[in-house]
This record gives C-alpha cells, structure tokens and sequence, in this order.
C-alpha cells in the first residue's frame, strides 16, 4: 500500500499541527483507506485490531466533522462514541484530550460502577461529544439528561466485543433513539466483521464501505514470534526462566481462565516477580489502578483473561506471553496485538502444551504462516520456588463471606 500522509488528507488544519506535536506524519494502514473514505462523508465499516491506529482514525475524523460543520444555536451531544468496557472508554477519552487542544469542544465521558453524580452533573452542563459504555449512556437517556436530536456522529468501537459481552440490545436501543442513519455519519469498527456484526452495520448505518485489514499484515510485520512445545508440568517453569532471562519493560502473560491466573499470578510472587491479576472478577476501582501502574511502568507484569484485557489500550508493552495458547486465531491476533503498537516492535511468546496444542492449526491457518518454534533448553528451565498463598484478597473476599453464612445456615439444626 502506497504511503499517505496526513497533510495529504484535508483535515482541519488544528488537527494537522496536534499531529505534528505528537509526531505522527504517515498513516497507519487503517487510516490511509478510512480517512479518505470518512472525510467525504462516507459510513465505514473497518475491521481492525487494536493498536492499528483505529481510535485516531475515528476521533480525527469526528473532530474534522464538528469543527468544520456549522454549529447551531443550543445544541447538545453532536457526536457520540460507543465502547464496551470502561478501560476502553476512559482511553479513547485521553485520546480525544489531545485532539481537543485547539478547539473549544466539551468533551464527556460516562461508565459504570463510579462516579454516578458527577458525571450526570457534568452532562447536564452540555457536551459535543460524548464517550461512554451502553449501560450508563442508557440510564441518563431515560432520565433525559441528553437526547440525540442533534446527533450528527456516531462511532460503535469494538462491534464485536459488544455481542460477546451482551451488549447488542442495548446498542440497537440507542441507535433506533437516534437520527435516521442518513442524517449522520457512522463508522463501526470491529476486530471481524462476522455475519452478526454486518447485519448490525447494514441495520444502523447508511450504505457502509467495508474495509477490512489483514490480520496476517498485523500481526507480522513487527511482532517477533516463537513457539514452544512444552508438557503442562513445566510451563511455569519455563515461563519463570524466560520472564527472568529477558529483557522486559511491560510483559502480559494471557491465560484462558481465571483460576490459571491465579495460579500462575501465586507462582511469580512466589519466585520474586511483582505482578497483578487482570480479570473480570476484580472490582472496577483496582481494575483501573492496576490498568495505570501497568501503563506507568509501575507493574512490569499483567495476568490476565482475553475477555478482561480486550480493547483496553496500553502503550510500550514488550512482551506478550500465551501462556496458554488461545483457541482460535483470531484471539491469537488480539493477543499478539498487544505489543508492536503505533509502530514499535514487540515479541510474543506461545506454550503449546497438550491441553491446548489443538489450536495452533486453527491460529496457523488464520495468520497464513507457521510460528516458529524453539527447542527448550535445559538452562530454561528454571528450579522454581514454592507459590505463595494470598492472605486476603479483596477478590474473593465477598466469597468467603457468602460462604460462612451458607455453611452456618446449613450447620443449624
């Protein structure tokens, strides 16, 4: 694909000096088909992964929109962006700070499980553009806090994502209170664009253009990747002498349940390696401060889900760990994708163990090539010490409670 410049588009010319400052002069390859694309007023549908350059795709061209077009006397909420979880949510709204820097738009921004108040309060004050998850977007609509009268861009990130977590019904609750989809400009991006996710687009938006990336191109170009065929009784072993080994600045080490990152999380504290657990039991206040000492570099290891992780936008990560291999390829690709962000480059390591061998057909076939694989070595094998025991962790805190009472009440007579 033929290299294109920012300056080459027509984007406001506040933008294009913000693009400057922060150093970004050619587009990503999702930016240079959806841009051109977008800033004619055309509705996209773009599959891409996570750190592809999407999210600076779509809030370029949401803020080319609003400051171009003219305002209109009173209004309120002119464009508004959709994403599934809260981390997601909160980055897109950094994001769109910096793009804001020049112009005078009222930026929100609105999730659960805090901060209810506040950010109703805020709201009430007026937005332009609104950033939030479907479930609080909801409650303040049928409060009557914002309405869509005036709505003239509307973003949906993570399509995909919003069926797996059960969103959809409340995606297509807000898209039918909106504008008629010819009366605004859409864009929809998603990690596949499955059957589900285009009869979403083709419902809610007018006429879409799909573009769609190769994931094999994503995933290729600047992520170093090995393979190791390792049996389950030593994959905490190895997985302690390579992170000991390496050198790491950010690490993720993805496992495919909750109770493995456990055990995994118990043996790297036990072996002196600081790292956290990122899963969909952890409440949202530490999710959110273990998302910034990660970010920050305070955290050098994270632990965690595929459903926990997914979307959540983290800079400079060096390394991703399989722990245990996904099963399919297109969670490899989420996976990998992690590292190599915005140009960087990044390795990322798989065990296939016996347990989860069966899916590296699957993940091969979907990204077009083998993985290369490593021959285990003695001096990687690390002699490891003995998992430590969590004295109290507020995960499970409410389990222990709830589990007193229940054999109380079963122990009376």
């Amino acid at each position: 694909m033929k290299t294109i410049e920012f300056r080459q588009l027509k984007l406001d010319e506040s933008l294009l000096r913000i693009l400057d400052e922060i150093g970004f002069k050619e587009c990503t390859p999702v930016q240079a088909e959806c841009l051109p694309l977008i800033l004619k007023g055309h509705d996209i549908a773009g599959q891409a992964q996570t750190g592809t350059g999407k999210t600076a795709a779509f809030l370029l061209s949401t803020f080319h929109f609003l400051i171009s077009s003219k305002l209109q006397e009173n209004t309120n909420l002119r464009a508004i962006i959709i994403a599934p979880t809260r981390e997601l949510a909160i980055q897109i709204h950094k994001d769109a700070e910096i793009f804001n820097r020049y112009s005078d738009l009222k930026l929100g921004l609105v999730y659960g499980g805090i901060d209810y108040e506040k950010q109703r309060a805020a709201l009430m004050k007026g937005v332009d553009l609104l950033i939030g998850t479907p479930g609080r977007l909801i409650d303040y609509l049928k409060q009557g806090v914002f309405n869509f009268k005036h709505t003239e861009v509307v973003v949906l990130d993570e399509a995909d994502r919003m069926f797996d977590l059960g969103f959809i019904s409340d995606i297509r609750y807000l898209l039918r209170r909106m504008p008629k989809p010819e009366k605004r400009l859409n864009m929809l991006f998603s990690a596949t664009l499955s059957y589900r996710v285009m009869e979403l687009a083709y419902e809610h938006m007018n006429n879409p253009t799909l573009i769609k990336i190769n994931p094999e191109k994503v995933t290729a170009d600047r992520v170093s990747q090995i393979l190791y065929h390792v049996a389950n009784d030593e994959k905490i072993s190895l997985l302690i002498g390579l992170l000991k080994c390496t050198n790491t600045t950010r690490t993720i080490v993805f496992v495919n349940t909750k109770r493995v990152a456990e055990k995994v999380w118990s043996y790297l504290e036990g072996n002196q390696i600081h790292a956290a657990v990122l899963s969909g039991d952890v409440p949202q206040k530490k999710r959110q401060r273990l998302f910034n000492e990660f970010s920050t570099g305070d955290l050098k290891v994270l632990v965690a889900t595929d459903l926990a992780a997914r979307g959540l936008h983290i800079p400079d990560v060096s390394h991703v760990f399989n722990y245990d291999l996904p099963q399919n390829g297109e969670d490899y690709v989420h996976r990998i994708g992690r590292t190599a962000r915005a140009g960087a480059s990044g390795d990322a390591v798989s065990f296939a163990c016996e347990g989860y061998v069966y899916s590296l057909v699957d993940i091969e076939s979907y990204i077009g090539y083998q993985i290369p694989t490593v021959t285990i070595t003695e001096a990687m094998l690390k002699k490891i010490s003995p998992p430590i025991k969590r004295k109290h962790h507020e995960k499970f805190s409410h389990f222990s409670k709830n589990k007193k009472k229940f054999t109380k009440r079963n122990n009376t007579p």
